[in-house]
């Protein structure tokens, strides 16, 4: 089994990679290196944003967004309101995020990998907007004070954690009472093949961190979170599955098959109640 500190340390040289492909103009999936296959964009990554919603971002954003999905679409952001974006790369979902709470709101954007610091930075200096803020820090350890969001968003980073309870209880933590969590992720629904999850190239790639639809659940529920909903918004074939497997040192074809319909990106939201405390482990301390 992969420890957690060389999952960490491998996600974060794929990203830091994959951000100075971005800004060569040479685009990745998902740290992996494979974006295209033929002359299709990948299964996971492909065709989650509108023309009308990139073309005044930098190009150096949308080759370095290696998301699952488009959370600040279907997350409801208010003018006005505090925004955290977990794992936000090359910051495209942290900028556009910004355009809806406007000049009254503020959206944070949170990446261990200095690389893509670096470049979301850039590409927040090349659009001039100034109600962003860009942190170095890990999603299991949220550098923001308790009580202090208004909403979460993360797209395809929360699989990559080690430690998926942290990461609930910590968003839990720096939420406001009544907050919301609106998270695109991968999602599985069944039993994964073994060789998937002892791949580190898969923990990068978005597929062996995954959790089961029944298990993300319980997670956000032990962490405090209530209304939990987990919307399907593309599932996977083994066709596609064979995409994403290129690369890991498994039999493409036999595991493909395995996984044919098993994956997802899910649309994941949940609520911390408005009478809640900030909770910070197992019962809520304060």
């Amino acid at each position: 089994m992969n420890r957690p500190a060389d999952i960490k340390a491998h996600v974060r040289d794929e990203y830091g990679q994959a951000a100075r492909q971005a800004q060569s103009d040479k685009p990745s999936c998902c740290g992996t290196g494979h974006v295209l296959q033929g002359d299709a964009l990948d299964p996971i990554t492909g065709n989650l944003y509108g023309a009308e919603e990139t073309a005044e971002l930098p190009a150096e954003a949308l080759r370095a967004s290696f998301g699952c999905g488009n959370p600040t679409v279907l997350a409801s952001i208010q003018p006005g309101e505090t925004v955290l974006d977990l794992g936000s790369g090359g910051g495209i979902d942290v900028l556009l995020s910004a355009r809806r709470v406007g000049p009254t709101g503020k959206v944070y954007g949170l990446d261990m990998t200095d690389e893509m610091l670096v470049l979301a930075r850039e590409n927040q200096r090349k659009v001039g907007m100034t109600n962003v803020e860009f942190l170095k820090g890990d999603i299991e350890q949220i550098p923001l004070p308790d009580q202090s969001v208004d909403l979460i968003l993360s797209n395809c980073v929360i699989n990559l954690a080690p430690d998926k309870d942290r990461v609930a209880t910590e968003a839990f933590r720096v939420l406001k009472p009544g907050g919301r969590l609106a998270v695109s992720d991968i999602v599985i629904r069944g039993e994964m093949p073994v060789e998937i999850r002892h791949s580190v190239e898969l923990w990068a790639g978005c597929v062996a961190g995954a959790l089961e639809e029944s298990v993300y659940r319980e997670t956000l529920r032990r962490a405090g979170f209530e209304q939990i909903t987990i919307e399907p918004t593309r599932v996977y074939s083994a066709a596609d599955a064979r995409g994403f497997l290129l690369g890991a040192g498994l039999d493409v074809e036999t595991v493909a098959h395995s996984i044919d319909g098993k994956f997802m990106s899910g649309f994941v939201r949940a609520i911390k109640p408005a009478s809640a405390k900030t909770c910070c482990g197992p019962s809520c301390c304060a």
